[in-house]
């Protein structure tokens, strides 16, 4: 169970630096690159919570009743977390491209896109 506390404190870590990182940011890049380090928390939570010692894959046509496999759903999950969190950043990217054609910056700050 000690892998358990160890990946949760992993997760927490990188939740923490990447949060702080979004809230520091003076770049609409970083900020992104950023937000992913947030949603790689998550991977590792998921894979925390999906993981069995001894566990083998979800194939249950060859198991027996007493063997242990891992569960599928968190494997689910974690396909969709990263297909969401690419399309994500993704979208986030080609925002703060076009904010830096059409202000010259990708500073938040500096940023005044409702003059008009």
């Amino acid at each position: 169970m000690t892998y358990f506390y160890a990946a949760m404190a992993v997760a927490a870590w990188l939740f923490l630096v990447g949060a702080y990182g979004i809230v520091t940011s003076r770049n609409l890049i970083h900020l992104c690159l950023c937000l992913v380090v947030v949603q790689a928390s998550t991977y590792v939570l998921l894979t925390a919570v999906g993981y069995r010692p001894g566990g083998v894959a979800p194939i249950f046509i060859d198991l027996k009743e007493t063997d242990k496999a891992v569960d599928p759903v968190i494997q689910a999950l974690m396909l969709t977390d990263i297909v969401v969190e690419a399309t994500v950043v993704a979208l986030l990217l080609a925002i703060a491209v076009q904010i830096k054609k059409k202000t010259g910056t990708l500073d938040p700050d500096r940023v005044d896109l409702m003059h008009g």
